[in-house]
């Protein structure tokens, strides 16, 4: 038993399949790309999904999830490396530092990278 469907889904070339006597719309998700996601694309997939729903859905159902995850990924290691120099520059941290006082040197690269990281997570992944 078929129904005949007069709607605008299948006025636009909408198909549909029959499975235990419900009609169900014919509908995929476009291809997405196949970018593999650093750590900062991750943090941002877990931040959309649990703060920006709306979004979430938009990219996934657009096909742009995965390339927009790879762009916040990029741009946020980018930024990365542009803030690091210049905050070892402006603390002082140089190989000097590193030749004197290794344990030093190793606490204010981690204090700095922290910083660098929060900054980024602010700025790019966060958004």
């Amino acid at each position: 038993m078929k129904k005949n469907f007069d709607n605008l889904y299948e006025k636009l070339g909408g198909t549909y399949r029959e499975e235990n006597g419900h009609f169900i719309p014919n509908v995929t998700l476009p291809k997405q790309t196949d970018y593999r996601i650093g750590k900062y694309g991750r943090m941002h997939l877990d931040y959309i999904k649990s703060h920006r729903r709306g979004r979430y859905a938009t990219l996934l159902t657009e096909g742009t999830l995965n390339a927009r995850l790879h762009e916040i990924d990029l741009e946020a290691n980018k930024m990365l490396e542009t803030i690091l120099p210049r905050l070892a520059a402006e603390r002082g941290i140089d190989e000097n530092l590193k030749a004197r006082d290794m344990l030093r040197w190793v606490a204010e690269m981690n204090n700095i990278k922290a910083s660098a990281e929060e900054i980024v997570l602010r700025e790019v992944v966060l958004v």
